[in-house]
């Protein structure tokens, strides 16, 4: 499993202007593995077929803040629930 750096934080926080939390961070490496394990190499294939917006799921993967309703809604493309997405999230 690759390793988020903190120099990986710092440019994610450089570019929206805020601090990030490594845990936003994990949630975000964990929703690009799940879709590239569902056989999307592309963000936006996935986004498009599922309803989401593109711009937001692409934020979502890199770790910049969004609503709980995205997230839920991201969960549901992913037939997924809280409890199995946050078992391995410390």
């Amino acid at each position: 499993m690759k390793k988020k750096t903190k120099a990986t934080s710092k440019a994610v926080a450089k570019s929206t202007g805020k601090s990030m939390d490594p845990r936003v961070l994990q949630i975000g490496e964990k929703l690009k593995k799940l879709r590239l394990k569902k056989g999307y190499p592309a963000y936006d294939y996935f986004a498009f077929e599922h309803d989401i917006s593109r711009v937001l799921y692409w934020r979502m993967e890199k770790g910049t803040n969004f609503t709980i309703g995205s997230f839920l809604k991201v969960l549901k493309a992913h037939n997924m629930s809280m409890k199995d997405f946050f078992k391995d999230i410390q």
